[in-house]
Protein backbone atom coordinates (compact mmCIF):
# COMPACT_ATOMS: atom_id res chain seq x y z
CA UNK A 1 0.00 0.00 0.00
CA UNK A 2 2.06 0.92 0.04
CA UNK A 3 1.39 -0.77 2.91
CA UNK A 4 1.91 -4.24 2.67
CA UNK A 5 -0.35 -5.82 5.12
CA UNK A 6 0.48 -9.30 6.26
CA UNK A 7 -2.43 -10.68 8.23
CA UNK A 8 -1.58 -13.47 10.60
CA UNK A 9 -2.86 -15.02 13.78
CA UNK A 10 -6.27 -16.04 14.96
CA UNK A 11 -9.58 -14.32 15.58
CA UNK A 12 -9.04 -11.01 17.35
CA UNK A 13 -9.47 -11.23 21.08
CA UNK A 14 -12.85 -10.11 22.32
CA UNK A 15 -13.24 -9.87 26.06
CA UNK A 16 -15.77 -8.73 28.60
CA UNK A 17 -18.83 -10.01 26.80
CA UNK A 18 -21.85 -10.79 28.97
CA UNK A 19 -22.96 -14.41 28.97
CA UNK A 20 -25.44 -14.70 26.10
CA UNK A 21 -26.44 -17.35 23.65
CA UNK A 22 -24.82 -17.22 20.20
CA UNK A 23 -21.56 -15.73 19.00
CA UNK A 24 -20.42 -12.29 20.09
CA UNK A 25 -18.93 -9.37 18.19
CA UNK A 26 -15.41 -9.62 16.79
CA UNK A 27 -12.68 -7.55 15.16
CA UNK A 28 -9.90 -8.55 12.82
CA UNK A 29 -7.06 -6.97 10.87
CA UNK A 30 -6.82 -6.98 7.08
CA UNK A 31 -5.03 -5.14 4.31
CA UNK A 32 -6.15 -2.17 2.26
CA UNK A 33 -6.89 -4.31 -0.80
CA UNK A 34 -10.22 -5.79 0.30
CA UNK A 35 -13.64 -4.21 0.55
CA UNK A 36 -15.65 -5.12 3.64
CA UNK A 37 -19.33 -5.18 2.76
CA UNK A 38 -22.21 -5.91 5.15
CA UNK A 39 -22.32 -9.54 4.03
CA UNK A 40 -18.55 -10.07 4.45
CA UNK A 41 -17.99 -12.90 6.97
CA UNK A 42 -15.82 -12.18 10.03
CA UNK A 43 -12.09 -12.65 9.50
CA UNK A 44 -9.49 -14.26 11.72
CA UNK A 45 -6.44 -11.98 11.61
CA UNK A 46 -5.31 -10.53 14.94
CA UNK A 47 -2.19 -8.83 13.57
CA UNK A 48 -1.14 -6.78 10.55
CA UNK A 49 2.40 -6.39 9.25
CA UNK A 50 3.27 -3.24 7.33
CA UNK A 51 6.35 -2.26 5.33
CA UNK A 52 7.16 1.32 4.37
CA UNK A 53 9.84 3.78 3.42
CA UNK A 54 10.28 6.96 5.36
CA UNK A 55 7.82 9.61 4.12
CA UNK A 56 5.46 6.95 2.79
CA UNK A 57 1.82 6.37 3.70
CA UNK A 58 0.73 2.83 4.51
CA UNK A 59 -2.83 1.72 5.17
CA UNK A 60 -4.76 -1.19 6.60
CA UNK A 61 -8.27 -1.97 7.83
CA UNK A 62 -9.91 -3.29 10.95
CA UNK A 63 -12.97 -5.40 10.22
CA UNK A 64 -15.87 -5.41 12.69
CA UNK A 65 -18.64 -7.99 12.92
CA UNK A 66 -21.77 -7.66 15.03
CA UNK A 67 -22.10 -11.34 15.87
CA UNK A 68 -25.51 -12.62 16.83
CA UNK A 69 -26.64 -9.60 18.84
CA UNK A 70 -24.85 -6.60 17.36
CA UNK A 71 -22.09 -4.31 18.61
CA UNK A 72 -23.32 -0.86 19.70
CA UNK A 73 -21.28 2.24 20.50
CA UNK A 74 -18.00 1.13 18.94
CA UNK A 75 -14.93 3.37 19.17
CA UNK A 76 -11.29 2.73 18.31
CA UNK A 77 -7.87 4.24 18.81
CA UNK A 78 -4.26 3.76 17.78
CA UNK A 79 -2.22 5.91 20.14
CA UNK A 80 1.27 5.33 18.71
CA UNK A 81 3.68 2.99 16.97
CA UNK A 82 6.89 2.67 18.95
CA UNK A 83 10.30 1.32 18.00
CA UNK A 84 13.56 3.13 17.24
CA UNK A 85 11.36 6.24 17.21
CA UNK A 86 7.72 7.07 17.85
CA UNK A 87 5.00 7.61 15.25
CA UNK A 88 1.97 9.41 16.65
CA UNK A 89 -0.42 12.35 16.37
CA UNK A 90 -1.36 13.50 12.87
CA UNK A 91 0.72 10.72 11.30
CA UNK A 92 -1.93 8.23 12.47
CA UNK A 93 -5.51 8.71 11.22
CA UNK A 94 -8.46 6.40 11.88
CA UNK A 95 -11.56 6.55 9.69
CA UNK A 96 -15.00 5.01 9.78
CA UNK A 97 -15.80 3.51 6.40
CA UNK A 98 -19.27 4.56 5.25
CA UNK A 99 -21.46 2.45 3.02
CA UNK A 100 -22.68 4.01 -0.22
CA UNK A 101 -25.89 2.64 -1.82
CA UNK A 102 -25.00 1.51 -5.34
CA UNK A 103 -28.33 1.20 -7.15
CA UNK A 104 -26.93 0.89 -10.69
CA UNK A 105 -23.88 -1.28 -11.21
CA UNK A 106 -20.99 0.02 -13.27
CA UNK A 107 -20.62 -3.31 -15.10
CA UNK A 108 -23.09 -6.11 -15.68
CA UNK A 109 -22.75 -8.89 -13.17
CA UNK A 110 -21.57 -6.59 -10.36
CA UNK A 111 -23.65 -6.73 -7.20
CA UNK A 112 -25.70 -3.66 -6.34
CA UNK A 113 -26.26 -2.67 -2.73
CA UNK A 114 -24.01 -1.17 -0.07
CA UNK A 115 -20.33 -0.66 -0.92
CA UNK A 116 -17.72 0.92 1.38
CA UNK A 117 -16.04 4.06 0.09
CA UNK A 118 -16.52 7.34 1.99
CA UNK A 119 -14.14 7.87 4.92
CA UNK A 120 -15.12 9.86 8.01
CA UNK A 121 -12.03 10.63 10.15
CA UNK A 122 -11.76 10.55 13.89
CA UNK A 123 -9.68 13.73 13.58
CA UNK A 124 -9.63 15.27 10.11
CA UNK A 125 -6.33 15.86 8.30
CA UNK A 126 -7.28 19.30 6.93
CA UNK A 127 -7.93 21.46 10.01
CA UNK A 128 -7.40 18.88 12.76
CA UNK A 129 -10.88 18.91 14.28
CA UNK A 130 -12.49 15.99 16.07
CA UNK A 131 -15.22 14.49 13.88
CA UNK A 132 -18.03 11.94 14.16
CA UNK A 133 -16.24 8.76 13.13
CA UNK A 134 -17.14 7.28 16.52
CA UNK A 135 -19.15 5.83 18.04
CA UNK A 136 -20.67 3.56 15.41
CA UNK A 137 -23.09 0.67 15.68
CA UNK A 138 -22.43 -2.66 13.97
CA UNK A 139 -25.71 -4.53 13.33
CA UNK A 140 -26.10 -8.18 14.22
CA UNK A 141 -24.95 -10.57 11.48
CA UNK A 142 -23.28 -7.73 9.52
CA UNK A 143 -19.78 -6.38 9.03
CA UNK A 144 -18.33 -2.89 8.97
CA UNK A 145 -14.73 -1.64 8.77
CA UNK A 146 -12.31 1.03 9.88
CA UNK A 147 -9.57 2.41 7.66
CA UNK A 148 -6.21 3.33 9.20
CA UNK A 149 -3.54 5.53 7.62
CA UNK A 150 0.02 5.57 8.90
CA UNK A 151 2.42 8.20 7.59
CA UNK A 152 6.05 7.41 8.36
CA UNK A 153 7.78 10.73 9.17
CA UNK A 154 10.75 11.61 7.00
CA UNK A 155 13.04 11.51 10.04
CA UNK A 156 11.79 8.20 11.47
CA UNK A 157 14.72 5.85 12.14
CA UNK A 158 14.55 2.57 10.17
CA UNK A 159 13.56 -0.50 12.15
CA UNK A 160 10.56 -2.31 13.60
CA UNK A 161 7.68 -0.42 15.21
CA UNK A 162 4.77 -1.88 17.16
CA UNK A 163 1.39 -0.76 18.46
CA UNK A 164 -2.24 -1.86 18.57
CA UNK A 165 -5.67 -0.71 17.50
CA UNK A 166 -7.98 -0.99 20.49
CA UNK A 167 -11.68 -1.37 19.78
CA UNK A 168 -14.26 -0.89 22.54
CA UNK A 169 -18.03 -0.64 22.76
CA UNK A 170 -21.09 -2.21 24.36
CA UNK A 171 -19.05 -3.94 27.04
CA UNK A 172 -16.74 -5.56 24.47
CA UNK A 173 -13.03 -5.06 23.85
CA UNK A 174 -10.85 -6.16 20.94
CA UNK A 175 -7.27 -5.56 19.94
CA UNK A 176 -5.51 -5.84 16.57
CA UNK A 177 -1.72 -5.78 16.83
CA UNK A 178 0.22 -3.66 14.32
CA UNK A 179 3.84 -4.18 13.28
CA UNK A 180 5.59 -1.78 10.93
CA UNK A 181 9.00 -2.28 9.36
CA UNK A 182 10.49 1.04 8.22
CA UNK A 183 13.19 0.57 5.58
CA UNK A 184 16.07 2.93 4.89
CA UNK A 185 14.81 4.96 1.96
CA UNK A 186 13.06 8.33 1.86
CA UNK A 187 10.19 8.46 -0.62
CA UNK A 188 10.06 11.85 -2.40
CA UNK A 189 7.27 14.18 -1.31
CA UNK A 190 6.57 15.36 -4.86
CA UNK A 191 5.38 12.56 -7.09
CA UNK A 192 7.73 11.49 -9.88
CA UNK A 193 4.67 10.66 -11.99
CA UNK A 194 2.98 13.95 -12.83
CA UNK A 195 -0.79 14.31 -12.51
CA UNK A 196 -3.46 16.72 -13.63
CA UNK A 197 -6.82 16.00 -11.95
CA UNK A 198 -9.46 18.68 -12.49
CA UNK A 199 -11.85 20.06 -9.89
CA UNK A 200 -14.78 22.32 -10.77
CA UNK A 201 -15.37 24.95 -8.10
CA UNK A 202 -19.17 25.23 -8.61
CA UNK A 203 -19.35 21.58 -7.53
CA UNK A 204 -17.52 22.47 -4.32
CA UNK A 205 -19.85 25.40 -3.66
CA UNK A 206 -22.95 23.28 -4.31
CA UNK A 207 -21.79 20.52 -1.96
CA UNK A 208 -20.91 22.82 0.94
CA UNK A 209 -23.34 25.73 0.57
CA UNK A 210 -26.22 24.35 -1.50
CA UNK A 211 -25.59 26.94 -4.23
CA UNK A 212 -23.55 26.68 -7.43
CA UNK A 213 -21.97 30.03 -6.60
CA UNK A 214 -20.50 30.92 -3.25
CA UNK A 215 -18.48 33.84 -1.93
CA UNK A 216 -15.00 34.31 -3.31
CA UNK A 217 -13.54 33.73 0.14
CA UNK A 218 -15.45 30.45 0.57
CA UNK A 219 -14.53 29.31 -2.93
CA UNK A 220 -10.84 29.97 -2.31
CA UNK A 221 -10.86 28.24 1.07
CA UNK A 222 -12.59 25.16 -0.30
CA UNK A 223 -10.33 25.00 -3.36
CA UNK A 224 -7.26 25.31 -1.15
CA UNK A 225 -8.47 22.58 1.21
CA UNK A 226 -9.11 20.22 -1.70
CA UNK A 227 -5.71 21.01 -3.19
CA UNK A 228 -4.03 20.26 0.13
CA UNK A 229 -5.80 16.93 0.54
CA UNK A 230 -4.97 16.05 -3.06
CA UNK A 231 -1.25 16.70 -2.57
CA UNK A 232 -1.25 14.57 0.58
CA UNK A 233 -2.61 11.80 -1.62
CA UNK A 234 0.17 12.50 -4.16
CA UNK A 235 -2.09 13.95 -6.87
CA UNK A 236 -2.33 17.49 -8.20
CA UNK A 237 -5.68 19.21 -8.60
CA UNK A 238 -4.51 21.41 -11.42
CA UNK A 239 -7.48 23.73 -12.07
CA UNK A 240 -6.68 27.04 -10.42
CA UNK A 241 -9.49 29.30 -11.67
CA UNK A 242 -12.87 28.84 -13.27
CA UNK A 243 -12.80 29.31 -17.06
CA UNK A 244 -14.64 32.64 -16.82
CA UNK A 245 -12.17 34.14 -14.33
CA UNK A 246 -9.41 36.53 -15.31
CA UNK A 247 -6.07 35.63 -13.69
CA UNK A 248 -5.64 37.45 -10.38
CA UNK A 249 -1.98 36.96 -9.53
CA UNK A 250 -2.12 38.42 -6.04
CA UNK A 251 -4.85 35.91 -5.17
CA UNK A 252 -2.90 33.14 -6.85
CA UNK A 253 0.25 33.92 -4.89
CA UNK A 254 -1.65 33.91 -1.61
CA UNK A 255 -3.76 30.79 -2.06
CA UNK A 256 -1.94 28.64 -4.62
CA UNK A 257 1.65 29.87 -4.46
CA UNK A 258 2.65 27.77 -1.41
CA UNK A 259 1.41 24.58 -3.09
CA UNK A 260 3.14 25.33 -6.39
CA UNK A 261 6.38 26.24 -4.63
CA UNK A 262 6.37 23.43 -2.05
CA UNK A 263 6.00 25.76 0.94
CA UNK A 264 2.61 24.65 2.26
CA UNK A 265 2.55 22.88 5.65
CA UNK A 266 1.90 19.26 4.63
CA UNK A 267 2.69 15.86 6.06
CA UNK A 268 4.70 15.38 2.86
CA UNK A 269 7.30 18.13 3.43
CA UNK A 270 7.98 20.22 0.37
CA UNK A 271 5.38 18.50 -1.83
CA UNK A 272 4.68 20.61 -4.92
CA UNK A 273 2.00 20.67 -7.56
CA UNK A 274 3.25 18.82 -10.63
CA UNK A 275 0.99 20.73 -13.02
CA UNK A 276 -0.94 23.99 -13.29
CA UNK A 277 -3.67 24.15 -15.90
CA UNK A 278 -4.09 27.35 -17.90
CA UNK A 279 -7.78 28.25 -17.91
CA UNK A 280 -7.72 31.86 -19.04
CA UNK A 281 -8.92 33.33 -22.30
CA UNK A 282 -7.46 31.56 -25.34
CA UNK A 283 -6.01 34.71 -26.89
CA UNK A 284 -2.44 35.55 -27.80
CA UNK A 285 -2.35 38.39 -25.26
CA UNK A 286 -3.66 36.29 -22.37
CA UNK A 287 -1.39 33.34 -23.15
CA UNK A 288 1.67 35.58 -23.42
CA UNK A 289 0.87 37.32 -20.12
CA UNK A 290 0.40 33.96 -18.43
CA UNK A 291 3.80 32.87 -19.70
CA UNK A 292 5.46 36.01 -18.35
CA UNK A 293 3.85 35.65 -14.93
CA UNK A 294 4.45 31.89 -14.64
CA UNK A 295 8.00 32.27 -15.90
CA UNK A 296 8.78 34.95 -13.33
CA UNK A 297 7.56 32.60 -10.60
CA UNK A 298 9.66 29.71 -11.84
CA UNK A 299 6.98 27.12 -12.59
CA UNK A 300 6.22 27.65 -16.29
CA UNK A 301 7.67 24.18 -17.15
CA UNK A 302 4.86 22.65 -15.08
CA UNK A 303 2.11 24.71 -16.71
CA UNK A 304 -0.25 23.06 -19.20
CA UNK A 305 -2.30 24.46 -22.06
CA UNK A 306 -5.25 22.37 -23.30
CA UNK A 307 -6.24 23.35 -26.86
CA UNK A 308 -9.02 20.75 -26.80
CA UNK A 309 -10.38 17.57 -25.27
CA UNK A 310 -11.04 14.29 -27.11
CA UNK A 311 -11.59 15.64 -30.63
CA UNK A 312 -13.71 15.34 -32.68
CA UNK A 313 -16.24 15.06 -29.81
CA UNK A 314 -17.13 18.56 -28.67
CA UNK A 315 -14.36 20.22 -30.67
CA UNK A 316 -13.10 19.69 -34.20
CA UNK A 317 -9.54 18.86 -35.14
CA UNK A 318 -9.39 22.13 -37.08
CA UNK A 319 -10.23 24.06 -33.92
CA UNK A 320 -7.65 22.11 -31.91
CA UNK A 321 -5.04 22.77 -34.55
CA UNK A 322 -5.76 26.52 -34.54
CA UNK A 323 -5.71 26.79 -30.74
CA UNK A 324 -2.53 24.73 -30.43
CA UNK A 325 -0.81 26.87 -33.07
CA UNK A 326 -1.92 30.02 -31.23
CA UNK A 327 -0.53 28.69 -27.96
CA UNK A 328 2.77 27.84 -29.67
CA UNK A 329 3.12 31.28 -31.18
CA UNK A 330 2.06 33.24 -28.08
CA UNK A 331 4.09 31.29 -25.53
CA UNK A 332 6.19 28.44 -26.97
CA UNK A 333 7.40 27.42 -23.50
CA UNK A 334 3.85 26.52 -22.41
CA UNK A 335 3.34 22.76 -22.77
CA UNK A 336 0.34 21.79 -24.91
CA UNK A 337 -1.73 18.77 -23.87
CA UNK A 338 -4.38 16.87 -25.84
CA UNK A 339 -6.52 13.89 -24.90
CA UNK A 340 -6.84 11.75 -28.01
CA UNK A 341 -7.74 8.20 -28.99
CA UNK A 342 -4.28 7.31 -30.30
CA UNK A 343 -0.95 8.74 -31.36
CA UNK A 344 -1.64 7.51 -34.87
CA UNK A 345 -4.62 9.89 -34.96
CA UNK A 346 -2.36 12.69 -33.74
CA UNK A 347 -0.04 12.02 -36.69
CA UNK A 348 -2.90 11.75 -39.19
CA UNK A 349 -4.31 15.10 -38.08
CA UNK A 350 -0.96 16.86 -38.40
CA UNK A 351 -0.78 17.68 -34.70
CA UNK A 352 2.50 16.01 -33.77
CA UNK A 353 4.46 19.25 -34.05
CA UNK A 354 1.88 21.20 -32.05
CA UNK A 355 1.17 18.87 -29.12
CA UNK A 356 3.81 18.23 -26.45
CA UNK A 357 1.90 15.80 -24.25
CA UNK A 358 -0.39 13.23 -25.88
CA UNK A 359 -2.83 11.81 -23.34
CA UNK A 360 -4.33 8.46 -24.37
CA UNK A 361 -7.09 6.62 -22.52
CA UNK A 362 -5.86 3.31 -21.19
CA UNK A 363 -8.31 1.34 -23.30
CA UNK A 364 -6.68 2.61 -26.51
CA UNK A 365 -3.06 2.05 -25.49
CA UNK A 366 -2.95 -1.28 -27.29
CA UNK A 367 -5.09 -3.42 -29.53
CA UNK A 368 -6.68 -6.44 -27.82
CA UNK A 369 -5.61 -9.19 -27.71
CA UNK A 370 -2.53 -9.20 -29.93
CA UNK A 371 -0.31 -6.83 -28.01
CA UNK A 372 1.24 -6.85 -24.56
CA UNK A 373 2.27 -3.94 -22.42
CA UNK A 374 5.96 -3.21 -22.69
CA UNK A 375 6.59 -5.53 -25.63
CA UNK A 376 6.00 -4.88 -29.33
CA UNK A 377 3.11 -2.56 -28.65
CA UNK A 378 5.41 0.20 -27.46
CA UNK A 379 6.44 0.71 -31.09
CA UNK A 380 3.14 2.53 -31.63
CA UNK A 381 4.57 5.46 -29.67
CA UNK A 382 8.20 5.52 -30.79
CA UNK A 383 7.70 8.01 -33.63
CA UNK A 384 5.98 10.54 -31.40
CA UNK A 385 8.18 10.04 -28.33
CA UNK A 386 11.26 10.25 -30.52
CA UNK A 387 10.51 13.90 -31.12
CA UNK A 388 12.15 16.43 -28.85
CA UNK A 389 10.44 17.00 -25.48
CA UNK A 390 7.39 14.85 -26.24
CA UNK A 391 5.58 12.94 -23.50
CA UNK A 392 2.92 10.25 -23.23
CA UNK A 393 0.31 10.52 -20.47
CA UNK A 394 -2.55 8.11 -19.78
CA UNK A 395 -6.01 8.34 -18.27
CA UNK A 396 -8.95 6.12 -17.46
CA UNK A 397 -12.41 7.14 -18.61
CA UNK A 398 -15.95 5.83 -18.77
CA UNK A 399 -15.00 3.81 -21.86
CA UNK A 400 -13.66 1.06 -19.58
CA UNK A 401 -17.18 0.45 -18.26
CA UNK A 402 -19.03 1.37 -21.44
CA UNK A 403 -20.18 4.93 -20.63
CA UNK A 404 -23.66 3.51 -20.08
CA UNK A 405 -23.48 1.26 -23.14
CA UNK A 406 -21.63 -1.91 -23.99
CA UNK A 407 -18.43 -2.40 -22.00
CA UNK A 408 -15.30 -3.64 -23.81
CA UNK A 409 -14.77 -6.70 -21.62
CA UNK A 410 -11.73 -7.48 -19.54
CA UNK A 411 -10.55 -6.20 -16.16
CA UNK A 412 -9.38 -2.64 -16.70
CA UNK A 413 -8.15 0.05 -14.33
CA UNK A 414 -11.21 1.77 -12.88
CA UNK A 415 -12.10 4.36 -10.25
CA UNK A 416 -15.66 3.06 -9.78
CA UNK A 417 -16.96 2.37 -6.27
CA UNK A 418 -18.24 -1.10 -7.13
CA UNK A 419 -15.01 -2.41 -8.64
CA UNK A 420 -12.26 -4.36 -6.82
CA UNK A 421 -9.70 -2.33 -4.87
CA UNK A 422 -7.00 -3.39 -7.30
CA UNK A 423 -8.77 -1.54 -10.14
CA UNK A 424 -8.02 1.85 -8.58
CA UNK A 425 -4.37 0.96 -7.88
CA UNK A 426 -3.46 -0.42 -11.31
CA UNK A 427 -2.95 2.52 -13.68
CA UNK A 428 0.44 3.55 -12.29
CA UNK A 429 1.88 0.08 -12.94
CA UNK A 430 0.76 0.39 -16.58
CA UNK A 431 2.14 3.94 -16.80
CA UNK A 432 5.54 2.66 -15.72
CA UNK A 433 5.52 -0.11 -18.30
CA UNK A 434 4.68 2.14 -21.24
CA UNK A 435 6.99 4.96 -20.21
CA UNK A 436 4.19 7.43 -19.48
CA UNK A 437 5.27 10.47 -17.49
CA UNK A 438 1.88 11.57 -16.22
CA UNK A 439 -1.78 10.77 -15.62
CA UNK A 440 -4.88 12.87 -16.15
CA UNK A 441 -8.42 12.68 -14.80
CA UNK A 442 -11.24 14.84 -16.04
CA UNK A 443 -12.94 15.58 -12.71
CA UNK A 444 -12.83 14.70 -9.00
CA UNK A 445 -16.06 16.37 -7.82
CA UNK A 446 -18.60 15.51 -10.52
CA UNK A 447 -21.29 14.31 -8.08
CA UNK A 448 -19.83 15.77 -4.90
CA UNK A 449 -23.08 17.26 -3.58
CA UNK A 450 -24.81 13.84 -3.64
CA UNK A 451 -21.73 11.68 -3.06
CA UNK A 452 -23.08 10.06 0.10
CA UNK A 453 -26.12 8.71 -1.75
CA UNK A 454 -25.61 8.86 -5.52
CA UNK A 455 -22.47 9.07 -7.69
CA UNK A 456 -23.85 7.58 -10.88
CA UNK A 457 -22.38 9.40 -13.89
CA UNK A 458 -21.60 8.32 -17.44
CA UNK A 459 -22.75 4.79 -16.66
CA UNK A 460 -20.39 4.28 -13.71
CA UNK A 461 -20.94 4.66 -9.99
CA UNK A 462 -18.20 7.03 -8.87
CA UNK A 463 -17.15 8.31 -12.30
CA UNK A 464 -15.57 11.73 -11.71
CA UNK A 465 -16.07 11.77 -7.93
CA UNK A 466 -13.12 10.92 -5.68
CA UNK A 467 -13.99 13.06 -2.64
CA UNK A 468 -16.88 13.43 -0.20
CA UNK A 469 -18.32 16.62 1.29
CA UNK A 470 -17.41 16.74 4.97
CA UNK A 471 -20.09 19.24 5.93
CA UNK A 472 -20.59 20.09 9.60
CA UNK A 473 -24.03 18.48 9.52
CA UNK A 474 -22.54 15.24 8.19
CA UNK A 475 -19.37 14.83 10.26
CA UNK A 476 -19.58 17.38 13.10
CA UNK A 477 -16.95 19.93 14.04
CA UNK A 478 -17.14 23.62 13.20
CA UNK A 479 -15.69 23.74 9.67
CA UNK A 480 -16.63 21.86 6.52
CA UNK A 481 -13.72 20.00 4.92
CA UNK A 482 -13.14 17.63 1.99
CA UNK A 483 -13.03 13.95 2.84
CA UNK A 484 -11.19 11.24 0.93
CA UNK A 485 -12.70 8.16 -0.64
CA UNK A 486 -11.17 4.72 -0.33
CA UNK A 487 -10.48 4.97 -4.06
CA UNK A 488 -8.37 8.09 -3.50
CA UNK A 489 -6.36 6.13 -0.91
CA UNK A 490 -5.89 3.32 -3.43
CA UNK A 491 -4.73 5.75 -6.11
CA UNK A 492 -2.13 7.01 -3.63
CA UNK A 493 -0.95 3.45 -3.11
CA UNK A 494 -0.53 3.14 -6.87
CA UNK A 495 1.41 6.41 -7.01
CA UNK A 496 3.71 5.08 -4.30
CA UNK A 497 4.09 1.77 -6.15
CA UNK A 498 5.36 3.83 -9.08
CA UNK A 499 7.99 5.38 -6.80
CA UNK A 500 9.24 1.91 -5.83
CA UNK A 501 9.33 0.82 -9.48
CA UNK A 502 11.31 3.92 -10.37
CA UNK A 503 13.63 3.54 -7.37
CA UNK A 504 14.58 0.00 -8.40
CA UNK A 505 15.17 1.17 -11.97
CA UNK A 506 17.24 4.16 -10.85
CA UNK A 507 19.29 1.86 -8.58
CA UNK A 508 20.38 -0.16 -11.59
CA UNK A 509 17.85 -2.92 -12.30
CA UNK A 510 15.15 -1.49 -14.54
CA UNK A 511 14.63 -4.94 -16.07
CA UNK A 512 13.63 -6.33 -12.68
CA UNK A 513 11.15 -3.48 -12.10
CA UNK A 514 9.62 -3.98 -15.54
CA UNK A 515 9.41 -7.71 -14.94
CA UNK A 516 7.58 -7.30 -11.64
CA UNK A 517 5.12 -4.89 -13.28
CA UNK A 518 4.54 -7.15 -16.28
CA UNK A 519 4.04 -10.20 -14.11
CA UNK A 520 1.40 -8.32 -12.10
CA UNK A 521 -0.43 -6.73 -15.06
CA UNK A 522 0.43 -8.43 -18.39
CA UNK A 523 -1.98 -6.18 -20.35
CA UNK A 524 -4.18 -3.22 -19.35
CA UNK A 525 -7.28 -5.44 -19.53
CA UNK A 526 -5.81 -8.05 -17.16
CA UNK A 527 -5.77 -6.24 -13.83
CA UNK A 528 -5.88 -8.98 -11.16
CA UNK A 529 -8.67 -8.84 -8.64
CA UNK A 530 -6.49 -10.39 -5.93
CA UNK A 531 -5.11 -7.45 -3.96
CA UNK A 532 -2.49 -9.62 -2.31
CA UNK A 533 -0.67 -9.82 -5.66
CA UNK A 534 -0.09 -6.06 -5.50
CA UNK A 535 1.29 -6.40 -2.00
CA UNK A 536 3.67 -9.18 -2.94
CA UNK A 537 4.89 -7.25 -5.98
CA UNK A 538 5.60 -4.20 -3.87
CA UNK A 539 7.58 -6.18 -1.30
CA UNK A 540 9.62 -7.76 -4.09
CA UNK A 541 10.55 -4.23 -5.17
CA UNK A 542 11.47 -3.25 -1.60
CA UNK A 543 13.67 -6.33 -1.25
CA UNK A 544 15.37 -5.71 -4.60
CA UNK A 545 16.01 -2.03 -3.87
CA UNK A 546 17.63 -2.77 -0.52
CA UNK A 547 19.80 -5.46 -2.12
CA UNK A 548 20.93 -3.11 -4.90
CA UNK A 549 21.85 -0.48 -2.33
CA UNK A 550 23.86 -2.99 -0.28
CA UNK A 551 21.51 -2.64 2.69
CA UNK A 552 20.42 -5.47 4.93
CA UNK A 553 17.00 -6.90 4.05
CA UNK A 554 14.86 -7.03 7.23
CA UNK A 555 13.81 -10.48 8.35
CA UNK A 556 10.15 -9.41 8.23
CA UNK A 557 10.49 -8.77 4.48
CA UNK A 558 12.13 -12.14 3.90
CA UNK A 559 9.53 -13.88 6.04
CA UNK A 560 6.66 -12.28 4.17
CA UNK A 561 7.99 -13.38 0.78
CA UNK A 562 8.61 -16.85 2.16
CA UNK A 563 4.99 -17.02 3.29
CA UNK A 564 3.75 -15.64 -0.05
CA UNK A 565 5.69 -17.52 -2.73
CA UNK A 566 5.24 -16.68 -6.38
CA UNK A 567 6.79 -17.55 -9.75
CA UNK A 568 10.59 -17.87 -9.97
CA UNK A 569 11.00 -14.12 -10.29
CA UNK A 570 14.35 -13.71 -12.00
CA UNK A 571 13.74 -16.41 -14.63
CA UNK A 572 10.25 -15.12 -15.38
CA UNK A 573 11.17 -11.57 -16.27
CA UNK A 574 12.27 -11.13 -19.86
CA UNK A 575 13.91 -7.85 -20.90
CA UNK A 576 11.50 -5.31 -22.37
CA UNK A 577 11.81 -1.68 -23.33
CA UNK A 578 13.00 0.59 -20.52
CA UNK A 579 10.40 2.78 -18.83
CA UNK A 580 12.81 5.58 -18.07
Amino acid sequence: MSALVWVVGVLALVLGMPARAGSGPSAWGLGAMEKVRPQTPPGDGSRVQLFAARNEFVSFQVGLHGGDWGWPGVSARLSALEGPGRIEGGDLVLYRETLVPVAHQSLSGVEVGAWPDGLVPDTDETVGEKRLAFPLDVPAHESRALWVDVHVPMGAPPGDYHGSVEVVGGGSFARVEVSLTVVDWVMPSTSSLRTSFSVWTPSLCMAFTGQRECSREEQLRLSSDFLKLGLEHRITLSSRFDPQDRPDWATFDTWWGPYVEGLAPLRLPGARMTSVEYLGDFTAEALADFGVQAGARGWLPRALSFPGDEPPYGISFDEVRARARLSRQAEPRLRTVLTISSLQELERQGLSELIDIATVTVIWLYTMPEQRVGAGAISRYEAFLGRRERELWVYQSCVTHGCGGAAPGGDWPSYMVDRPSSSARALEWISFQVGATGELYYQVAQMLSTAWTNQNAFGGFGDGTLFYPGTVSAIGGSTGVPLPSMRLKLIRLGMQDYEWLKAVGDAGDAAFARGVAQELIPTPWQVPGDGELFERSRVLLIQRYLTLMGAAVPESVTAYLREHPGPPTRDLFTPVRSAE
